[in-house]
């Protein structure tokens, strides 16, 4: 059986947990090496608990790495960090599959815009984004797999069969997402702190979230026909999760049994959407990566509604990352992430 080599940089968070979690069972992968700067020489295990017994792979620093032999390399650190390491595997050779956002953004004007500057802009245009559904042929022969964001996941996929199709006004887009607190990153903030959390429910960055120019640029690509895009993100009480529901003016009538033929020929053969007859819940996906969508026509008002739901740090993050992996090295799509949501 082919085995990938494989290292991750960035232990410490969730997404490099979860990358664990899954290739752990991954019938072509080998964890070659897992870096942490602050942990090295520590068990993974150390990091998190969950994993004694399974994962006590010693941390190394990302110096260290750089020069170890592996097939893949996940970058699962922050924004404006892999810019300064995804060069560095590249150039020795190695696939990089980044789940920061420092390459999902094809214009880097955009990107210093919503970010900062960008100290290797030279790779951008050599990035494929990686959200299988849509780009599958570009990741196939990619060296540098940009991973989607969560929220842009969940969006984009709603959107993907309207823009293709051009049924749409040309105005703005309503997408409004409400995602769990692992979205925020393992580190604990002001308004992630329990007592600000529990019980509570609210929207943020509503002056603009850079998710948005993401969503807006990729959908573009699929049709020519212009459009803007307004996200309002939200944060609720529970550990993981997106719901995005998204509003579109048709330009042209459609039936609802025809809308859902649609999506559903849209994404035929795509292992990891189901089209649901009922709106979608968070529950239905946790720990999978699957992305669950309900398309809706409202008759009276003239609009179409899609209900998306993604498991944030799976089919938004770690799971996304893994199905990239398996496409660029030809390996079967869904090996490792047959993986059935929790249920409660």
């Amino acid at each position: 059986m082919k085995k990938i080599k494989i290292g991750i940089v960035g232990a410490s968070g969730y997404t490099g947990s979860e990358l664990v979690r899954i290739l752990l069972n991954h019938p072509n992968a080998v964890i070659e090496y897992i870096t942490s700067e602050s942990s090295a020489g520590k068990p993974f295990a150390d990091l998190h608990g969950a994993f004694r017994g399974l994962m006590e792979l010693p941390l190394v620093k990302v110096e260290e790495a750089l020069d170890m032999e592996v097939d893949v390399v996940f970058l699962a650190l922050p924004h404006s960090v892999s810019m300064n390491f995804a060069p560095k595997f590249l150039e020795r050779g190695r696939v990089v599959i980044d789940l920061s956002g420092d390459y999902r953004l094809d214009d880097v004007a955009l990107y210093e815009k919503w970010y900062q500057k960008h100290v290797s802009p030279e790779f951008i245009e050599k990035a494929a984004y990686g959200l299988p559904e849509l780009f599958k042929e570009d990741i196939r022969k990619a060296d540098l797999i940009a991973n989607p964001g969560c929220y842009p996941t969940s969006a984009i996929l709603a959107l993907a069969p309207i823009i293709a199709s051009g049924n749409y006004v040309e105005s703005t887009i309503i997408v409004d997402s409400k995602s769990g607190t692992t979205g925020a990153g393992i580190k604990p903030g002001g308004s992630t702190h329990f007592p600000s959390l529990y019980g509570n429910f609210f929207a943020y960055k509503v002056d603009g979230h850079r998710h948005q120019p993401e969503i807006h640029n990729i959908l573009s690509k699929l049709n020519s026909k212009p459009f803007s895009v307004r996200f309002t993100p939200h944060l609720l009480p529970i550990d993981r999760g997106i719901l995005s529901t998204t509003y579109v003016k048709p330009s042209q009538k459609i039936d609802l049994n025809d809308l859902r033929a649609f999506f559903s020929n849209f994404y035929a053969g795509q292992p990891f959407v189901r089209l649901t007859s009922s709106p979608p819940q968070v529950k239905n996906v946790k720990g999978s990566n699957f992305a669950d969508i309900f398309p809706f026509y409202d008759e009276e008002n003239d609009l179409i509604v899609i209900l998306s739901v993604i498991d944030n740090l799976v089919k938004g993050a770690a799971g996304q990352a893994v199905h990239n992996m398996n496409i660029r090295f030809d390996l079967d799509e869904k090996a490792g992430l047959n993986l059935a949501p929790l249920n409660p």
